[in-house]
């Protein structure tokens, strides 16, 4: 809103410092700045709010220790999260940008969806919360939603090189084409970092390429399911999800202002997407919404993101991955929601197995989720959480490595 009112201003008026907002590292300071301001500062009074409402965590009993004392804090608190990246969003973005429209349609449905997982376990006393199916069903039609708009939207663009010239100062310069509908990604590590989704459909002959959404939308709906469960099955001990999530956001926002810029992108031979370096105040207004409601969720928690927030911050980071073309990344960049979820299909495979072949289940780790396993084992949730955040670190620092290795 206030990018607009400020456009207006300075054409009409040519007021003082109006001009500042159209700065896109200004506005997305001022995201951050506000996001962190918002989630801590009236993140308290949510806090109070859901203690007043008796809106506390009901903990089953799976024998870890201190467990028990954590029963009663105050959970939804991912509302704190999602209000204090969408009110930055709101004021400091461009609204017409359709990435920017995405990813507060994410934003939206998602927390709908984990708000009414939540308000199933704690008003209507049932621990399971939404029901599996329908939960699913959410995440599919919101990757069909997100496919379908990336697919079909004419502003949904890659601009690429068609060569150089020699200026009249004898400088050699990019010469770059018109904007393209394209359904390329980077592969990371490849020299030849590109992959066209279209070329799983060629065996269809001429024409295939105008049914390639028949290939893209699926691998959509997959990413977005994949990641936002990895979240949630990431959010169970304190600070964990919100302080990886940081890690992982801050990196995109690098992603995503490189690949906006068009000397960045030509320098690390990466696309250039016209319009995508408007997600950096998006992802600064994120950021600061994780690390502030990390000043609340860090050990001992006073406050949890449930459903609401895990959900929520799952289905943007995915969203975003596959927006800036590096959703191939996502199993380094996204490695501690991989671990998590690859722990949990684990056991539960091998039980199944071992159960039907010896007649008794058998476990390759002591609980599932991985962080459980270690919990187990007797480590200290904040030393668990500070462990995994370094892994989340060097997971992050490989991911923008490719940017360049190859």
């Amino acid at each position: 809103m206030l990018y607009y009112l400020f456009e207006y201003l300075e054409e009409a008026y040519q007021l003082p410092g109006a001009s500042l907002f159209q700065y896109l590292t200004f506005r997305a300071g001022m995201a951050v700045i506000l996001s962190l301001l918002l989630a801590m500062v009236y993140g308290k009074r949510v806090i109070l709010f859901l203690q007043k409402k008796q809106i506390g965590e009901s903990i089953r009993d799976l024998g870890l220790e201190g467990q028990t004392q954590k029963a009663g804090t105050p959970t939804m608190g991912g509302i704190i999260i999602i209000l204090a990246t969408l009110i930055p969003v709101l004021l400091f973005g461009d609204l017409g940008n359709i990435y920017v429209i995405l990813l507060i349609l994410t934003t939206v449905w998602m927390g709908i969806i984990g708000f009414i997982d939540d308000y199933i376990k704690i008003f209507k006393k049932d621990k399971k919360g939404l029901k599996g199916r329908f939960k699913i069903m959410g995440q599919v039609v919101l990757g069909l939603l997100v496919g379908a708009i990336l697919y079909f939207h004419p502003e949904v663009t890659i601009k690429e090189k068609d060569g150089s010239r020699i200026t009249t100062d004898f400088k050699v310069e990019k010469v770059y084409g018109e904007e393209s509908k394209a359904l390329r990604t980077n592969v990371p590590f490849f020299k030849d970092n590109e992959l066209d989704y279209t070329e799983f459909i060629s065996w269809m002959g001429e024409g295939a390429e105008d049914y390639a959404f028949l290939i893209f939308i699926p691998i959509v709906i997959l990413i977005v399911t994949a990641v936002s469960n990895g979240a949630n099955l990431t959010d169970g001990i304190d600070g964990l999800a919100a302080g990886s999530s940081a890690i992982m956001v801050m990196t995109l926002a690098i992603f995503a202002w490189v690949s906006g810029n068009i000397e960045f992108s030509d320098y690390l031979d990466i696309f250039y997407i016209p319009r995508v370096g408007e997600l950096v105040v998006f992802l600064g207004a994120f950021v600061g919404g994780l690390i502030g409601f990390l000043w609340y969720n860090a050990y001992p928690a006073q406050v949890f993101m449930g459903d609401t927030g895990s959900l929520t911050i799952g289905g943007i980071i995915a969203v975003i991955a596959i927006i800036v073309r590096k959703e191939l990344l996502i199993p380094i960049l996204c490695g501690i929601f991989f671990a998590e979820s690859l722990s949990v299909m684990l056991q539960v495979g091998y039980f199944k197995h071992t159960k039907k072949k010896y007649g008794e289940g058998r476990r390759i780790f002591l609980m599932a989720p991985l962080h459980h396993h270690y919990q187990k084992k007797l480590y200290h949730e904040s030393k668990i959480v500070t462990r995994f955040w370094i892994i989340g670190i060097l997971l992050a620092i490989v991911s923008i490595v490719t940017l360049k290795v190859r």
